[in-house]
């Protein structure tokens, strides 16, 4: 390759983004800047693919018309920088990528500037290679470049904009809340930020922005939203980033439903905006106990049809050990039908008892329905009569499979429920393109921590219990319902909010269940309850997991795909090296030693 000195802009203005142009703008003269995404040299004739963050459009050197200009677009590689002045025209034969948004147009170049050259990559742009991920976070400047990485980050832009549009419309401020908080527990581990000013005096990062919105509550300015930044210490995962992203919302003056109709609103102009997807107006809603009943989980996905059922009383004594023992115990049997697999190999459920065992669960039962016959291991225990019986109490049709477990009620539906996906996943019935919601509603109040031996909010403590158990909250708190309510996307928890506590005497009885007493509370939340005392309004709200909806708006598994540049799975940003070590001399500021003991 020639060598070439890269020019200056020398007063260049851009008149197009490469991925805008159409048939419409054949015959037009378009300066394009951009990067050369792809470059095909055919003898008389060079073909580069230029890329911006917009798209890709093809460009035309033609030796016959200026030789020249051909001789210098034989020095463009990868990645060079250029600016390029032409015609546009109807390409000759349309790209092959039906795809390519610019599939019927080119651009003929009559100038060619060359703004850089690019070394070797480290990783490539122009190919969709399996990059190692360190790597690309190490050079995240050029992952970014990628078509696919430039959508989802041009995604997010117009997700959130659509999101500030609604709620402005709605009559909501956007308010910022501060960044250096106290630190309150709220079930994570608070990021930590020692005070120069104030010696052994630290502030936290903020979990969300919790106390704050209700502050906005109190103080009159009734709707709130914030994309607000939030900031966990815990461990990380596909769905979970040290920082990460809500569109946090308060409200005044309302109860449950008007907080699910707000964001139902939401949803159906989000999806309708970024994805011209209609979804219905009103979302399905599901008691926190049916969900954990039906589905195994608290975060059900509904794209497929596996309910989970109990039938224990249908089966009754069999004279089969494993299931008699477990009747005698007290345990259930239960279980669901996988559609269209009466007839499964032998392989196929030694798959599916290995996803039980996955599950925890020493051993799944199955019966057939397939071709007028019923086959299982179980027959000669339930004969054919009880069998049938079964399977249609359970709906299951003639080319259908019920899988059957026992065990104590609660754990087996949830192990259950982690089969039912492990089998929809093999069988690969979860469309992604498929968005099925639902509002799982009635959480209970408190927890129950094992190794602490004390209770816990479910939610958090800023909770208001349901009015009709409200009584129970010191006799029988663990079957106290919360009003709380998560908002599910395909086995994913998109939302979750609450009517709050507005209520001195009820913020109290709460802090005072889950072992904290009046002195703690007043040390850590006396402001709160202080502004309890001067008129606080009923208010609720709930906050939004943007990295979340956007990955799967985007189709994506993990959020770190629609992040411009998240952390790794050990909580480091590979591009900058945080976190890193700081000399004596900035932790002697801010008076701190290092104990690595």
């Amino acid at each position: 390759m020639s060598e070439y000195s890269p020019e200056p802009l020398n007063g260049l203005k851009r008149t197009d983004y490469c991925g805008d142009l159409r048939l419409k703008d054949a015959g037009r003269k378009v300066t394009l800047m951009g990067w050369v995404h792809r470059r095909r040299d055919l003898g008389g004739l060079i073909f580069i693919e230029l890329r911006d963050r917009s798209g890709i459009v093809q460009c035309v050197f033609d030796q016959n018309v200026s030789n020249e200009l051909f001789e210098k677009a034989s020095v463009l590689r990868n990645e060079f920088t250029v600016a390029i002045i032409g015609q546009a025209d109807q390409r000759k034969v349309p790209a092959k990528n039906a795809d390519l948004a610019t599939k019927d147009i080119e651009v003929n170049v009559e100038e060619l500037h060359i703004l850089n050259t690019c070394k070797p990559l480290p990783i490539q742009v122009s190919e969709e290679q399996v990059a190692d991920e360190g790597l690309r976070m190490k050079y995240r400047y050029i992952d970014l470049r990628k078509p696919r990485m430039a959508r989802n980050i041009a995604l997010r832009h117009k997700i959130t904009k659509s999101v500030r549009d609604y709620f402005d419309s709605k009559g909501f401020y956007e308010i910022e809340t501060p960044i250096l908080v106290a630190s309150t527990p709220e079930g994570a581990r608070d990021y930590l930020v020692p005070s120069r000013v104030n010696p052994g005096k630290f502030y936290a990062l903020p979990q969300s922005p919790q106390l704050y919105k209700q502050m906005l509550m109190v103080s009159g300015l009734d709707r709130y939203f914030q994309i607000a930044r939030c900031f966990r210490d815990e461990d990380l995962r596909a769905d979970r980033q040290p920082e990460f992203t809500q569109i946090d919302v308060e409200m005044s003056f309302v109860e449950r439903d008007d907080v699910l109709e707000m964001i139902e609103g939401l949803i159906h102009h989000l999806f309708t905006d970024t994805l011209g997807i209609e979804v219905p107006a009103k979302l399905q809603r599901m008691p926190y106990s049916e969900a954990l009943e039906k589905y195994g989980s608290d975060k059900p996905d509904l794209r497929v049809d596996m309910v989970i059922q109990d039938v224990t009383e249908t089966i009754g004594k069999t004279g089969f050990v494993i299931l008699d023992n477990a009747l005698e115990q007290g345990q259930k049997i239960k279980g669901f039908v996988v559609k269209g697999k009466g007839g499964s190999t032998r392989k196929e459920q030694d798959k599916y008892k290995d996803f039980g065992q996955n599950a925890s669960l020493p051993g799944l039962f199955f019966i057939a329905r397939h071709e007028g016959n019923v086959k299982s291991s179980l027959l000669k225990y339930l004969g054919e009569e009880k069998a049938l019986t079964l399977c249609e109490k359970m709906g299951a049709e003639d080319g259908d499979l019920v899988v059957l477990a026992a065990g104590e009620s609660r754990p087996l539906s949830v192990a259950l429920g982690k089969v039912r996906l492990d089998i929809a996943n093999s069988l690969n019935l979860l469309n992604p393109q498929e968005y099925k919601f639902l509002w799982v509603v009635d959480f209970p109040m408190y927890s129950w921590n094992e190794e602490e031996n004390r209770l816990e909010a479910e939610h958090h403590p800023f909770t208001s219990p349901l009015p009709s158990d409200a009584d129970k909250l010191e006799s029988a708190p663990l079957e106290v319902r919360a009003a709380a309510y998560d908002l599910v996307l395909n086995g994913c928890e998109l939302a979750s909010g609450s009517v709050r506590i507005h209520q001195r005497e009820m913020q109290e009885r709460i802090f005072k269940g889950i072992g904290l007493s009046i002195e703690e509370a007043e040390a850590k939340f006396g402001f709160l309850l202080t502004a309890f005392g001067y008129g606080a309004p009923p208010h609720a709200g709930i906050a939004l997991g943007l990295d979340r909806l956007t990955a799967i708006i985007a189709g994506e598994t993990s959020i770190r795909e629609v992040i411009a540049f998240p952390k790794n799975t050990n909580g480091i940003d590979l591009l900058s090296g945080a976190p890193v070590t700081v000399t004596d001399e900035q932790m002697k500021l801010v008076h701190l030693k290092y104990d690595l003991d």
